[in-house]
């Protein structure tokens, strides 16, 4: 992943109130290791608690779209996986670029991918750096 995708992210993070606590975030499976790219936190005035995730940055930048679509859903579900059992209150994220969601998600096959597969998705501005949309939408969010 291009290192301006991966700080647009992480700069639209701290933006947005998040503090920034693993980069990258390693989860272990044996004697594996694998990195989510991000983990982060916020704390919850209202719930006096803090909310926890890990955000996986995704670039759909290569010769094929659907392959990069593949490889994203099926990281997205053992990274998932692995932090159930590693830290369960940690939620994954898979953040796009709002060009990815405004083309590919909007077609059958990402439309398919997010009812199906991509529980929860970060849409992001990487010039402004700023989060569009949480979804499902955060506590507190729109």
């Amino acid at each position: 992943m291009p290192a301006q995708l991966h700080d647009a992210v992480k700069n639209a993070l701290i933006r947005d109130g998040w503090t920034i606590t693993h980069d990258p975030l390693r989860l272990t499976s044996g004697r594996r290791n694998l990195y989510v790219d991000l983990g982060a936190e916020r704390l919850l005035a209202a719930e006096k608690g803090t909310l926890r995730i890990a955000v996986e940055v995704k670039t759909f930048s290569g010769p094929s779209d659907v392959d990069a679509l593949e490889h994203a859903i099926g990281q997205h579900v053992l990274y998932r996986a692995l932090l159930g059992r590693q830290d369960p209150g940690r939620m994954l994220f898979l953040a796009i670029s709002d060009d990815v969601w405004n083309t590919l998600f909007q077609e059958p096959i990402g439309e398919t991918a997010l009812a199906h597969a991509l529980d929860r998705v970060m849409r992001f501005d990487p010039a402004e750096e700023r989060i569009i949309q949480w979804t499902p939408p955060m506590s507190g969010e729109s």
